[in-house]
């Protein structure tokens, strides 16, 4: 009786302690975002208006962050950058999370060549490196920020597909689902009203563990020219132009390196928190 007690008092402790780092981690995310959604008001610099008297002035009282080699200020084009990577990232999970989880909902709902399809599918997306596969999807289809980010959606989704394939093999043998099936319920309303709410936990932890890798694929197609066109910044972009310039010039680099560092990490820190929320157990 006493362990048992010892152990719900310790597992109570544990989820107060995941929750507050859910909203630390959250608050700090949601501030970040803003200010990349509000940078025009908040800086008092262009990003786009070039000035080559400033060209490659390192950080200092009037512009904190240095500037780059066309004298734009690099604060202000790592906080409006921050907006494409940011929000471009949020595209490609939230894609790749609906299309993954309808797939896998119906494969492990209705079984037998629906699921053998679909399933081989995704192994022949799994057999290749990822990035490799989003290079030629995005050369094939002409580079640009659209075409980044469906191309890492076309090649991500598998994931999302095993996941919700094998979390509603498991729902699906329930009771409340045999209820359902037994007093008429259509099975996309089962699917809709019973599979997916009760899924939602681990599809939302993976998804927000996924962003920030996401965001570094975005980065890397954009390094290689595949991803936004000048002179829209983006990280990965911004990093490939300076690189040129690193010896001599290493804020140029450094600024979009350390805010993607910077972002991926809270979003690590966030999902790991989602997953100790939803799964006090793993603790």
């Amino acid at each position: 009786m006493i362990p048992s007690v010892l152990a719900g008092g310790e597992m109570m402790k544990n989820m107060k302690s995941s929750r507050s780092r859910l909203c630390l981690w959250g608050g700090l995310l949601l501030a970040l975002m803003l200010g990349v959604m509000l940078a025009e008001y908040l800086i008092p610099w262009d990003p786009y208006v070039q000035d080559l008297s400033m060209a490659e002035q390192p950080p200092s009282a009037a512009h904190l962050l240095g500037t780059d080699r066309y004298g734009r200020d690099m604060l202000a084009r790592v906080l409006v950058g921050g907006r494409t990577s940011i929000f471009g990232a949020l595209l490609v999970v939230l894609l790749i999370t609906v299309i993954g989880a309808g797939i896998g909902t119906g494969s492990g709902w209705y079984g037998g060549r629906i699921e053998q399809a679909w399933m081989g599918l995704s192994d022949v997306f799994l057999a290749f490196p990822g990035l490799v596969l989003a290079l030629a999807v995005a050369g094939v289809s002409g580079g640009g920020m659209l075409q980044a980010v469906l191309a890492l959606a076309a090649i991500g989704w598998p994931k999302y597909a095993r996941l919700s394939r094998r979390l509603t093999v498991s729902l699906k043998g329930e009771a409340y689902i045999d209820i359902a099936r037994m007093r008429g319920i259509s099975s996309w309303k089962i699917m809709g009203g019973h599979i997916l709410p009760n899924m939602a936990g681990p599809l939302l932890t993976t998804a927000v563990l996924d962003i920030g890798t996401m965001m570094m694929e975005l980065a890397a197609l954009s390094f290689l020219g595949l991803g936004v066109k000048p002179p829209t910044p983006e990280w990965g972009a911004m990093m490939s132009e300076g690189r040129r310039f690193l010896q001599l010039s290493p804020w140029m680099v450094m600024a979009p390196g350390a805010a993607m560092c910077l972002t991926v990490g809270l979003f690590h820190l966030l999902g790991e928190a989602l997953r100790d929320v939803f799964d006090p157990r793993e603790k």
